[in-house]
C-alpha cells in the first residue's frame, strides 16, 4: 500500500509543480510585454474595398436569312472484298520441295 501512496503524492506533486510552473511562465510573459512594450497592436485603418463596374454594352444580333451557310460532309467509305481461296483439305499437309 505504501507504493500506492508514494505513487499518489509523486503524481500530485508533479502537477502542483506543473501549473506553478505555468503560471510563473505567462506572468513573465506579461510581464516582459508590458515593461517593453512588445503588445502595441495599433488597429489597422480600414481600407474600402475596390469598386468593379461592368457594363456590357455590345449586343448580339442574328443574321438576317437565318443565319451563315451551314456546311455538312459527307465520307463515303468503299471497302473491296477480297476474293475468297478455295483452300483443298489435302494442301495443309501436302509435302513441299526444299527451297534453297
Amino acid at each position: 500500500m505504501s507504493e500506492e501512496q508514494e505513487s499518489t503524492g509523486s503524481s500530485l506533486k508533479k502537477t502542483i509543480l506543473g501549473t506553478i510552473a505555468t503560471v510563473v511562465t505567462a506572468g513573465g510573459a506579461w510581464l516582459a510585454s508590458t515593461l517593453f512594450g512588445g503588445g502595441d497592436d495599433k488597429p489597422q485603418p480600414v481600407q474600402a474595398a475596390p469598386v468593379i463596374n461592368i457594363q456590357n454594352t455590345q449586343t448580339q444580333t442574328a443574321p438576317a436569312g437565318g443565319g451563315g451557310k451551314t456546311v455538312i460532309l459527307k465520307e463515303k467509305v468503299v471497302e473491296k472484298e477480297k476474293p475468297a481461296k478455295p483452300k483443298k483439305e489435302a494442301d495443309e499437309f501436302k509435302e513441299k520441295p526444299a527451297a534453297w
